[in-house]
């Protein structure tokens, strides 16, 4: 038998447990580490799991903030830099990706608080997260106001990828379950991924 909750059961529940529902309801999510930096030199890292494929020609990623009523360190520094990465959290480094969570104030980086280490690539401006295994460098490309719940859509497009040399297929298939990448639900559960099977190209 199935239980049924419906958007009055919504509106009536508790906060903290209606986000958790809703969070979770989605099912699973890609799960990653922001990293960005202001025109000052401070770095920034916080945790997203709303990172969604726009993309591939050209390659564009997005990902939802949160309304900015309030200091969204990471917004700022992507408008101010233009300049910013995704760092795949693994089994390794989980919970101190999930401490970046917490409200730090401007002048405390994360890396440091959660004892991550930034890592400096080419002329990318924003800092990777050293223990990911796979990082990715985004420019900036466009900002989204969406007006039904005040949150934003940040797009940005692809620079560069690093991953480890064994895990792309000769498809250009990238294997993330060999490279340690694990995934989430809701606000604070983490998983491993298991690949079942890779289907053909369906046709009718």
């Amino acid at each position: 038998m199935k239980v049924q909750i419906t958007t009055a059961d919504l509106i009536q529940m508790d906060q903290r447990k209606r986000a958790h529902l809703i969070n979770s309801v989605g099912g699973f999510k890609s799960v990653c580490l922001i990293g960005s930096v202001d025109l000052k030199g401070q770095t920034n890292l916080a945790i997203f799991s709303s990172i969604v494929h726009i993309g591939a020609n050209p390659p564009l990623i997005s990902f939802i903030m949160r309304p900015d009523s309030v200091e969204r360190h990471t917004l700022e520094n992507i408008l101010e830099t233009g300049s910013y990465t995704i760092n795949h959290l693994n089994e390794n480094i989980y919970k101190q990706a999930h401490q970046t969570s917490a409200r730090y104030p401007k002048e405390i980086s994360e890396f440091d608080a959660t004892g991550l280490s930034t890592e400096y690539k080419s002329n990318c401006k924003a800092p990777f997260v050293k223990e990911s295994n796979v990082q990715l460098e985004l420019e900036f490309k466009q900002r989204i106001d969406l007006t039904i719940n005040n949150t934003i859509l940040i797009i940005g497009e692809i620079k560069n990828i690093y991953f480890p040399e064994d895990c792309m297929h000769e498809d250009g298939f990238l294997d993330i379950e060999k490279a340690g990448t694990i995934t989430c639900s809701g606000l604070d559960s983490y998983h491993f991924p298991k690949s079942i099977e890779r289907l053909p190209y369906a046709k009718v």
